[in-house]
C-alpha cells in the first residue's frame, strides 16, 4: 500500500499525457526477464528436454544392446525385447510432446468485452482487431517468432501471410473473413523480441464471443483441454452473465480445477461514479462466489487474488510505442488510470506466476514421473540382463574348468591305457602263435592217421591218381584246419575276448555316458573267426608219386632204404660226397651210430659204384661169391630170393599201391607242412593282433572324438565367456546411466514440482 500511495502521489490525477511512465520495469520488453516467474517454465522445459534427450539416447543404446545380444546365450528374454521397443516409442512420443509444450492462456468472454484489447495490451501493440460489437470472428493464437518479422498462417496451411491481413481474415464485419470462421484458428507469429511473454513460450489464445456460438462443447474439446490458464474477460459495467458461467461450468467438468482469472474490464467507466467502490465490492463478491462456491476450483483467499478491475484500453494506450512526431489521438485518460494500470500489471504478475507454476506441474510432472518409470524399468531390465549374464558367466567358467580338467585327465589316462593295451595285444598274439605252432607240429606228426582216414577209391591209372591226389589234398587241408580249430580256436578266442572286454571297459570309462551306450549298441566287442587256410593245392603241386612195383630186396630199394631217394640218385650218378647222412637211431652212442652208418653207406656206395660201371664187374662178383659159398647155397639163396620176389609181385595190388602212395604222400607232406608251421602261426598271430588293434583303434577314435568335442566345447565356452563379459560391462554402463537419469528426474521433481 505504501508503494501504491507513493505511486499515486507521484502520478497525480492529471490526464494531460497519453503515455505515462510504467512503475514496474519487469513489464518492459527491453529489460532482461531472466528472473521473471515465466522463467521457471522455460528452465524446467529446457531441463526436462535435456533429460529426455539423454533418455532417448540411453533407450536407443539399450535397445541396440539388448537386440544385439545373441539369442543362443539365453540372457535376454522375449519379454525384455518387447518392452524395450515400447519404451523407445514412448520416449520418442514424449519428446515430441515436450518440443511442442508451451504455456497456453485462453481468453474467453462475451462479445465486445475487450478480450482482443487485453491481448493487445499484453503484446504492447495493436495486433488483433478490436472495436465495438462482434469483432473477432475466429480463434487467434499468438505465438512467438524467432524472426523480427511478424506473419500469420491459417489453420492447416503453411503459407505465410502478412500480419496486416489479420484485420480482414478475423474481423467479423469484413467481407474477406475466413469461411467456417468459428472453428478455424489463425496462428499469429509475433517477434519474441517485442514481448517477453512470447520469449518464455507463452501462447495467447483469443476467441470469439461465447454468446455467439452455441456449440461450446466443441470449443472446449478443441481449444481448452491443453490450456493452463483461462482468463474470463467480463464487462465491469454489468455483472457475470449466465452464458459466461455456463461456459466455465463446462470447462470445469472436463478439467480438474482449472486456473481461472476474472478481469472486470472497462473499469475506467467507474471514474467519477458515486458508488464505484460499492459496485467493485459487489463484483468482487459475485466473482469470488462463482470461483469458490459454484466452480469449487480454489479457496476464497486465493479467489480474491484472481479477480482484477482493469482497463485494457488504457493499458494498451500507455504501452503502445509512438513516434515523437506523431500527434496523440487517444485523448485524455480517465481519473485514477494509474491504479487501473497498476491492477493490470498486477494481473500480469499473478498470471505469470500462476501459469508458470501450473504449466510446469501439469505439463512436466506426468512426463517426469513417466520418465522415472521408464528409466526404472529399463534399469531393471539391464540389471536382469547383467545378473543373468553374471550367473551364466560363472557357470560357463566353472564348466570350462571342468571340461579342461576332464580333457587333461582323458589325455593322461589314454597314454597309460595305450601302453597297457599294446602290451596285452602283443601278449595275446604271442600266445596264439605259440599255441598254433605247437598244435600244428603235433598234427604233422599224426599226419598218417589223417591220411589213412581218406577212403576214396584208388587206381594206378594216371588220371585217377591225379583226381585222387587232388581230393586227398583237400581232405588233408580241411582236416588240418578243422583239427587246429578244435585245438586252438576256443582258447585263443577266449583270450581275445578277455582282452577286448578289458580294453573296452577301461577305455569306455573315458567316454561320455551316451557314447558308451552307443558303443554297446554297435557291438564293439564282436566275435571274429580264426582262419587256418593252408592252401595245400599249391603247397603239394610238385609232389610226384611212384606206384610202380619195387622189389624190397632189390638194389635200388636197399639203396633207397639206406640212402634215401636223393642219396640213391646221387650215388648212381657218382656223387658220393653229396649223399645226405641220416640221423642216428635212438639208443646208440653217437660215435658208434656214426661209424655204423658210414660203413653201411660206404658198402652200398661201393656196391652201387661197382655195379654201375660195367657188366664185367658184376660177373666178377658172381664168380667170387660162387667160389666162396658154393653152388648149392647160392641156388637155395637164389630160390628164396625168387620166391620173395614172386610173393611181393603177386601182392602188389591196388591196395598195396594205395598204401605206398599214402606213405609217399605222408612223407612228402610232413616235410612240406613243416615249412608252414611258422607261417601259419604268424598268420594267426597277425589275425589276433589285427582284431585287437582294430578294437583298440575304434576305442581310440571314439576317445579322440570325445577329446575334439571337449576342445571345441572349451573354445565355445571361452568365446561365450568373453561375450558374457562384454554384455556385463555394457549392461553395467547402461545401468549406471539409467541410475543417473533417475537421479536427474528426481532432482527435477524436487526443484520444479514438489516445492511448488
Amino acid at each position: 500500500m505504501n508503494t501504491m500511495s507513493g505511486y499515486l502521489q507521484r502520478s497525480g490525477s492529471s490526464r494531460s499525457n497519453s503515455v505515462v511512465s510504467k512503475p514496474f520495469s519487469s513489464m518492459d520488453p527491453d529489460i532482461n526477464h531472466s528472473s521473471t516467474p515465466l522463467r521457471l517454465f522455460v528452465d524446467a522445459k529446457k531441463k526436462v528436454n535435456n533429460i529426455y534427450n539423454e533418455m532417448a539416447t540411453h533407450v536407443d543404446e539399450s535397445t541396440s544392446f539388448i537386440k544385439g545380444v545373441p539369442e543362443d546365450l539365453g540372457v535376454v528374454s522375449t519379454d525384455v525385447n518387447t518392452k524395450i521397443e515400447t519404451f523407445a516409442a514412448q520416449v520418442e512420443g514424449i519428446r515430441e510432446v515436450l518440443a511442442r509444450d508451451h504455456m497456453k492462456v485462453a481468453f474467453f468472454g462475451r462479445t465486445s468485452n475487450g478480450k482482443s484489447t487485453v491481448v493487445n495490451a499484453m503484446l504492447r501493440d495493436k495486433v488483433l482487431p478490436s472495436g465495438i460489437g462482434h469483432t473477432t470472428d475466429c480463434f487467434l493464437s499468438v505465438e512467438g517468432s524467432e524472426t523480427d518479422e511478424a506473419y500469420l498462417q491459417i489453420q492447416d496451411s503453411s503459407e505465410r501471410m502478412s500480419i496486416k491481413s489479420v484485420g480482414q481474415l478475423a474481423h467479423a464485419l469484413h467481407s474477406e473473413r475466413i469461411a467456417n470462421h468459428q472453428n478455424t484458428i489463425v496462428h499469429i507469429f509475433w517477434p519474441k523480441s517485442r514481448c517477453h511473454l512470447l520469449q518464455n513460450d507463452v501462447i495467447l489464445l483469443d476467441s470469439p464471443g461465447i454468446d455467439v456460438e452455441p456449440n461450446l462443447d466443441e470449443w472446449i474439446d478443441k481449444h481448452c483441454m491443453d490450456a493452463d490458464v483461462f482468463v474470463l474477460v467480463s464487462n465491469a459495467e454489468s455483472t457475470l452473465m449466465r452464458t459466461e458461467k455456463s461456459f466455465f461450468h463446462k470447462v470445469s467438468e472436463r478439467l480438474s480445477k482449472p486456473n481461472i482469472f476474472i478481469l472486470n474490464n472497462r473499469w475506467d467507466a467507474s471514474a467519477g461514479e458515486e458508488y464505484s467502490e460499492a459496485v467493485k465490492q459487489q463484483h468482487m463478491e459475485r466473482d469470488v462466489k462463482f470461483l469458490v462456491e459454484e466452480l469449487k476450483v480454489i479457496t476464497e483467499q486465493e479467489a480474491e487474488d484472481r479477480v482484477f478491475f482493469v482497463s485494457a484500453k488504457e493499458a494498451l494506450i500507455t504501452r503502445t510505442p509512438k513516434a515523437p512526431s506523431t500527434p496523440d489521438s487517444s485523448g485524455p485518460l480517465a481519473e485514477g488510470y494509474q491504479a487501473r494500470l497498476f491492477a493490470f500489471e498486477n494481473f500480469e504478475r499473478q498470471f505469470e506466476e500462476c501459469i508458470s507454476h501450473t504449466a510446469v506441474k501439469t505439463k512436466f510432472e506426468q512426463h517426469a514421473k513417466k520418465g522415472m518409470q521408464i528409466v526404472s524399468c529399463v534399469q531393471g531390465m539391464l540389471d536382469e540382463v547383467h545378473n543373468t549374464a553374471s550367473t551364466k558367466r560363472s557357470s560357463c567358467i566353472e564348466k570350462r574348468k571342468d571340461q579342461h580338467d576332464r580333457l587333461e585327465y582323458i589325455t593322461q589316462q589314454l597314454k597309460v591305457l595305450s601302453m597297457e593295451c599294446k602290451d596285452k595285444i602283443k601278449e595275446t598274439a604271442e600266445l596264439g602263435e605259440t599255441k598254433v605252432s605247437a598244435a600244428m607240429t603235433d598234427e604233422i606228426r599224426k599226419l598218417s592217421t589223417l591220411v589213412d582216414q581218406f577212403d576214396k577209391s584208388f587206381h594206378s591209372d594216371p588220371l585217377v591218381i591225379k583226381i585222387y591226389k587232388e581230393e586227398l589234398q583237400k581232405h588233408l587241408e580241411s582236416g588240418l584246419g578243422r583239427n587246429l580249430d578244435q585245438r586252438c580256436s576256443g582258447e585263443v578266442m577266449k583270450a581275445v575276448d578277455v582282452v577286448q572286454t578289458e580294453m573296452t571297459d577301461n577305455m569306455s570309462a573315458l567316454l561320455p555316458d551316451e557314447v558308451r551306450a552307443n558303443i554297446g549298441g554297435m557291438q564293439l566287442r564282436r566275435r571274429f573267426d580264426l582262419s587256418y587256410r593252408l592252401d595245400c593245392q599249391h603247397l603239394f603241386s610238385d609232389f610226384r608219386e611212384n606206384v610202380d612195383f619195387q622189389f624190397s630186396l632189390g638194389l635200388t630199394s636197399l639203396m633207397n632204404r639206406f640212402l634215401g631217394p636223393k642219396g640213391t640218385t646221387a650215388a648212381m650218378l657218382g656223387f658220393a660226397n653229396v649223399i645226405p647222412r641220416p640221423m642216428p637211431p635212438a639208443g646208440l652212442p653217437p660215435a658208434a651210430a656214426t661209424n655204423q652208418d658210414e660203413l653201411a653207406v660206404a658198402v652200398m656206395t661201393g656196391l652201387a659204384s661197382l655195379t654201375s660201371k660195367t657188366s664185367v664187374g658184376l660177373t666178377l662178383v658172381i664168380g667170387i661169391v660162387w667160389k666162396a659159398v658154393g653152388w648149392r647155397l647160392l641156388a637155395v639163396s637164389g630160390s628164396l630170393y625168387g620166391l620173395v620176389y614172386v610173393y611181393e609181385r603177386l601182392t602188389w595190388t591196388n591196395r598195396a599201391k594205395e598204401r605206398a602212395f599214402k606213405k609217399q604222400f605222408v612223407s612228402y607232406a610232413s616235410e612240406k607242412l613243416q615249412l608252414l608251421v611258422n607261417f601259419t602261426s604268424s598268420n594267426l598271430s597277425h589275425q589276433i593282433q589285427q582284431e585287437l588293434s582294430g578294437t583298440y583303434a575304434r576305442l581310440c577314435m571314439e576317445i579322440e572324438t570325445t577329446k575334439d568335442n571337449l576342445h571345441k566345447e572349451i573354445v565355445a565356452l571361452e568365446d561365450e565367456s568373453q561375450k558374457l563379459d562384454s554384455i556385463m560391462a555394457k549392461s553395467k554402463v547402461l545401468r549406471n546411466k539409467a541410475g543417473w537419469l533417475d537421479n536427474e528426474l528426481g532432482r527435477f521433481m524436487e526443484k520444479y514440482i514438489k516445492e511448488e
